[in-house]
């Protein structure tokens, strides 16, 4: 089958010819209709998440079951998305009602199957999903109603949970509370769209790129804002001088950080969505914490149980009550996802997916 490869660190992916194994007991195999290119990609191809290579990349997506392992029970044909994080349902942090946390979750890059050439291969997350097909454990695998979009059911599994997940679980948004949502990648796009649904306002989105705009209008915010040194100041005046009740970072650098900071109000809450850099410090002072009274805290994975809020999501979608089209950018073939994955490097669009033919 073809894959989105990439065989070192910093060098640029390519499609190849890889073999996977059959799969095994609890183990299926997924032919995939569709699968987002994701920031968490780029961190794989340069190296901040330390993968091993050669490495098929790709963690978000949906797909079909098309071959099950003994003792597996999900039926071939069945639709699902992928869960890049499954829960053991046995560790401390899932007893304790923190799947997200769950001590059993995938290291950056799982040995499996082989090259053309017979190389050991890495898949990213435990999926490696930007490929024609995975095997995956059972519980790696959501089942979702038949007939989703597979462009919008593919975002289900990282950038929608991530996003929605953030605005409910981790910050609790109500009704009527500001929000401020910083970096508007397909995750800051979801994050607007659960605050609209959550009844935020005003939501103020806020980008580098002024080409993101209408996008953000169009996923939920009441204004865009571009991010330069009067943001602060800008937040403030559309706050009542206060700033916001609610700042989401969806970026992963320390000076977005600090910007989240300085645009929420006293007493308010800033989530860390985006992934950052181990050597990208951040510095607050001891005062200012005190002061401020302001909360600090991040948010992995949308503080989400997959299991139980993507057939939530699956159904609000199917239904109409949830659009995520404003998310998706384009699709593209796999052929064409090495490109895909440089325009969302240069930050243009929200999130590109590649599509599988039936």
């Amino acid at each position: 089958m073809r894959a989105l490869v990439v065989r070192g660190r910093g060098e640029t992916p390519a499609v190849e010819d890889v073999r996977l194994p059959a799969p095994g007991p609890g183990e299926l195999r997924v032919r995939i209709r569709a699968a987002g290119i994701c920031h968490s990609d780029l961190a794989m191809v340069d190296g901040t998440l330390a993968p091993a290579y050669p490495l098929v990349l790709g963690h978000e997506a949906t797909g079909v079951v098309a071959e099950a392992g003994p003792g597996t029970t999900l039926a071939v044909g069945t639709p699902v998305v992928l869960n890049w994080a499954p829960a053991c349902r046995e560790c401390w942090h899932c007893r304790h009602g923190e799947p997200w946390l769950c001590a059993a979750n995938p290291n950056p890059s799982t040995p499996r199957g082989e090259t053309a050439a017979g190389e050991p291969l890495q898949v990213t997350l435990g999926l490696g999903a930007l490929a024609e097909e995975v095997v995956v454990p059972q519980h790696a695998a959501v089942p979702v109603p038949a007939g989703l979009p597979p462009e919008q059911a593919a975002v289900l599994g990282c950038a929608v949970l991530t996003g929605v997940g953030a605005v409910r679980n981790t910050a609790r948004v109500a009704p009527g509370e500001s929000v401020a949502v910083i970096g508007l990648g397909g995750v800051g796009l979801a994050v607007l769209t659960a605050a609209r649904r959550a009844g935020a306002a005003p939501i103020l989105a806020v980008d580098v790129v002024e080409a993101k705009r209408e996008l953000a209008l169009a996923a939920g915010a009441t204004d865009f804002l571009r991010s330069d040194d009067r943001l602060g100041k800008e937040i403030r005046v559309r706050t009542d001088g206060r700033g916001v009740d609610h700042a989401f970072e969806c970026v992963g650098r320390s000076a977005t950080i600090r910007a989240a900071w300085r645009a929420t109000r006293r007493g308010g809450a800033v989530t860390v969505v985006g992934m950052g850099g181990k050597d990208d410090m951040l510095s607050l002072s001891a005062l200012d914490i005190f002061h401020s009274a302001r909360t600090l805290r991040s948010s992995v994975y949308g503080s989400t149980d997959p299991d139980r809020e993507v057939p939530e999501l699956a159904e609000a979608l199917a239904a109409g009550d949830l659009d995520l089209g404003p998310l998706v950018s384009g699709t593209v073939p796999l052929a064409e996802a090495p490109a895909a994955l440089e325009r969302l490097a240069r930050g243009e669009g929200a999130r590109w997916v590649v599509t599988f033919p039936d």
